[in-house]
């Protein structure tokens, strides 16, 4: 079996260079992300032992990026004739004069040094992960009212004795096991208008709580998402994650509304890909309209997916959800395998269970045809392709499919107190 080689994470920013380089590093793999300044534009991998010179280097930076320049571009007048090459075709330094006039407006300029925000982290016995998180958010450029740290049951006191270590920092014990439980703990204890949720294992943009703030400007937003980037490719298992299961929605604004919420309820709205817990916000009186996070689901409990359930309760009641990338936050993946099969487990889990919820609460929504028609063609077409060898994306599999049968066991067994969460 061929040995895995880890790959590089390379930054490059359009603002700063004169012409972009390809990596020199060939026998490892490379995974991409451009960006001009604090806006990323897009991403690609470069798989290991594929060589490319400039000009072909150039193009795919420019194919990879085309779809956010135009999204960004829909209010300039500009008429470029060929909008796939135009940007390397002259100096870079004429192109940035055009990017600025097109991304000018989205760039940050003075900023508040603090702005109205609650940011919660949930934590469970990480206190490395966790002391690594909150000093990114503490050397944010625009720092939240407050940060709110929710200790899930740790066995010891080493969170505790960190969180006393940073400044205006808040630390909630919450013994009730479960990560609904502890965001909900969370939200009872702060005191801003705005919510917003990161994991333990991320590093925030230095920007990012004021891209959070920033999208709450827009009085039809009840709830955002952002963009979440790798911030480490080094094993298999956080390579597959990414090419298989990101957290990254894509560098382009999505608004999700009654209108999406109607056209998709009969096959049942993909919920889950409007974004991830890790990155996440709420004004906070949506709690008091459509309840608060389902202490039935999520890790913990049934699994995963009570963000994505949320935001099913959120459109249902009628308000809008924006995805904004430039909200951005680095997720450090699992590292080893198997801790990649258990958190696939789990979200399969939690995603048959949510999805199923969410069907009792909207019987026109076809999550029931999802599950036990579509995954099951699916999974068949996946074993005949990974047969024999069942390697790369496919060691997760097994996985995948004994979480959906998990968690249909998980739902008929539990479906009266899961019937009482909902009246809550």
């Amino acid at each position: 079996m061929k040995k895995f080689l880890p790959y590089n994470i390379v930054h490059i920013d359009l603002n700063e260079l004169e012409d972009p380089v390809v990596p020199e590093k060939y026998l490892t793999g490379n995974y991409i992300v451009i960006w001009l300044k604090e806006i990323a534009l897009g991403q690609f991998f470069l798989e290991p032992d594929v060589i490319m010179d400039g000009k072909e280097f150039k193009n795919k930076i420019a194919s990879e990026i085309i779809k956010t320049i135009e999204h960004y571009e829909k209010e300039i007048t500009y008429d470029f004739a060929d909008r796939k090459t135009w940007l390397f075709n002259h100096s870079i330094a004429k192109w940035q004069i055009r990017l600025d006039n097109i991304f000018g407006g989205e760039m940050s300029k003075d900023l508040p040094p603090t702005v109205p925000i609650s940011v919660i982290v949930c934590t469970q016995n990480r206190p490395d992960f966790l002391e690594q998180c909150l000093s990114f958010l503490q050397n944010s450029v625009c720092k939240p009212a407050e940060i709110i740290v929710v200790d899930n049951g740790s066995q010891n006191v080493e969170t505790y004795n960190l969180v006393t270590q940073f400044e205006n920092v808040t630390y909630v014990k919450e013994q009730r096991q479960g990560l609904s439980i502890a965001r909900n703990s969370g939200i009872k204890k702060a005191s801003s208008s705005i919510v917003a949720f990161t994991d333990d294992d991320v590093k925030v943009h230095p920007l990012w709580t004021y891209r959070i703030w920033e999208v709450f400007q827009q009085d039809n937003i009840t709830a955002t998402t952002g963009l979440v980037i790798a911030s480490q490719l080094e094993t298999e298992a956080q390579y597959i994650f990414e090419k298989n299961w990101s957290f990254n929605r894509g560098f382009v604004e999505k608004m999700y509304e009654t209108e999406y919420f109607e056209k998709t309820l009969r096959n049942g709205p993909p919920v889950w890909e409007i974004g991830a817990g890790a990155n996440m916000a709420f004004k906070k009186a949506v709690f008091e309209e459509v309840g608060y996070f389902n202490e039935c689901l999520g890790a913990g409990a049934s699994g995963c997916s009570e963000d994505s359930e949320m935001w099913f309760r959120i459109l249902a009641h009628g308000h809008n959800i924006r995805y904004t990338p430039k909200a951005i936050v680095f997720h450090q993946h699992r590292k080893d395998l198997q801790s990649l099969k258990n958190q696939i487990f789990n979200y399969m889990q939690g995603f048959t269970v949510a999805a199923l919820l969410q069907q009792k609460q909207f019987p026109r929504a076809a999550y029931k045809r999802h599950i036990f028609m579509n995954l099951p063609r699916y999974y068949f077409s996946l074993i005949r392709k990974g047969f024999p060898f069942y390697r790369a994306k496919f060691q997760t599999l097994p996985s995948e499919m004994k979480g959906v049968i998990s968690g249909l066991r998980y739902y008929y067994k539990n479906l009266h107190k899961l019937m009482h969460s909902l009246r809550k």
